[in-house]
C-alpha cells in the first residue's frame, strides 16, 4: 500500500483545482492562502507563479505550520488570518492580487484524539486550534452559565435541546466537571431521546468549538480586512462548510456588510467592495464519494472593485 505523504494524513483538501482556479492566479501575482492546513491549495498556487510570484500561508496551528512548502517564494505566517494586514504590512505587502480562504476544521484536527475535536474518541475537552490559547473547551463548559450555554448551543449549533442540556452541564458540574468528551457524550445521552442523540451530537460539538474559537467573530475581522488587502480585478475565494460561516460570506459579497443591507449609491448602485462572481461551487459527487468531508463545502468567489 502507498504510503501518505505528510500533507496527505493531515487533510483531504476540498476543491483543490476549483479553488485555485477561481484565484485567477497570475505568474508575477502576490497571493495569499489564509488557511494553510495540509498546504495543497498552497502547492498548487505555488506551481502557477513564476520566480517572482510570491505566496503568504497562514495557519495558528503549529502541526499544520509542518506543512509549509520548502520554497522561496513561500512565506509562513503561523498566526491566525485575522491578522491578515498586520502581516502584510511587516512583509511589506499593501495589496494582494488574491486571498483564498478554506474555512473549517480539518480532517487532521477531527482524527487526532488528544485535539478534542470528536465525539468518536474519549479525549481531553480542548478543542483549540491555536493551543496557546487559554480557553478549552473544558473551561468553557465549567464556568458558563447557562444562558450563555443555552446561546451557544442555539446561535452555533441550532440545537433543539439548547436549555435542557445547558441545565444540566451546570447542574452536573457542581458534582463532578465535564473533563473528557465522553463525559459530554454520556451526559448528551442521558438527556436526549435516543433517536436524536446522533443528530445533536455534532451540532453540540460544533457550538463548544466555534465559542472556543471564536470562529465567527474572527472571520468577520478577516473578510472585513480583506477590503483593503485585495487590489482591484483581484479575488477573494472563500470555501464555507456550515451555514453561519456561509452566511456570512454570502452577505459579504452580497451586500458589503454582515447585516446584508442593501445601501446604494446615487445610481442606484449597491456599495461594496466586491462583486460576486459566478454561481456558488460546489463539490462533484465522485470528490464528495473520495472525500465525505466536502459534502456541506460551498465555494463563493467575489472580485473586488
Amino acid at each position: 500500500m502507498k504510503a501518505m505523504t505528510p500533507d496527505e494524513s493531515y487533510h483531504t483538501t476540498v476543491l483543490l483545482h476549483e479553488g485555485v482556479d477561481a484565484l485567477n492566479v497570475r505568474r508575477d501575482g502576490v497571493y495569499v492562502d489564509a488557511t494553510l492546513g495540509a498546504a495543497g491549495h498552497a502547492k498548487l498556487i505555488l506551481s502557477h507563479l513564476g520566480d517572482g510570484g510570491r505566496l503568504l500561508g497562514f495557519d495558528q496551528d503549529s502541526d499544520a505550520v509542518k506543512n509549509a512548502p520548502k520554497d522561496p517564494r513561500f512565506i509562513m505566517c503561523q498566526a491566525n488570518f485575522q491578522y491578515l494586514q498586520k502581516f502584510l504590512s511587516a512583509h511589506k505587502y499593501v495589496e494582494v492580487d488574491g486571498v483564498l480562504a478554506d474555512l473549517g476544521v480539518s480532517g487532521h484536527h477531527f482524527d487526532a484524539p488528544e485535539r478534542g475535536f470528536s465525539f468518536r474518541f474519549d479525549a481531553p475537552l480542548d478543542m483549540r486550534m491555536n493551543q496557546s490559547r487559554s480557553l478549552t473547551a473544558a473551561q468553557l463548559l465549567e464556568t458558563y452559565e447557562v444562558q450563555d450555554l443555552s446561546r451557544i448551543f442555539r446561535r452555533y449549533g441550532e440545537s433543539s435541546f439548547s436549555g435542557k442540556l445547558a441545565r444540566s452541564i451546570v447542574a452536573r458540574r457542581s458534582e463532578q466537571p465535564l473533563r473528557t468528551t465522553f463525559d459530554l457524550v454520556r451526559l448528551m445521552k442521558a438527556e436526549i431521546p435516543p433517536h436524536k442523540v446522533k443528530g445533536e451530537l455534532p451540532r453540540i460539538f460544533q457550538a463548544i468549538r466555534i465559542e472556543v474559537n471564536q470562529e465567527l467573530e474572527v472571520l468577520k475581522d478577516f473578510l472585513a480586512q480583506t477590503q483593503e488587502s485585495i487590489k482591484p480585478g483581484g479575488r477573494l475565494v472563500v470555501l464555507s462548510y456550515h451555514s453561519l460561516e456561509d452566511r456570512l460570506v454570502k452577505h459579504f459579497l452580497r451586500s458589503g456588510n454582515f447585516e446584508d443591507r442593501m445601501e446604494k449609491d446615487v445610481f442606484g448602485n449597491v456599495i461594496r467592495p466586491f462583486d460576486p462572481y459566478g454561481k456558488v461551487i460546489a463539490p462533484s459527487a465522485k470528490e464528495i464519494e473520495n472525500n465525505p468531508r466536502a459534502r456541506s463545502a460551498k465555494m463563493r468567489i467575489g472580485v473586488k472593485r
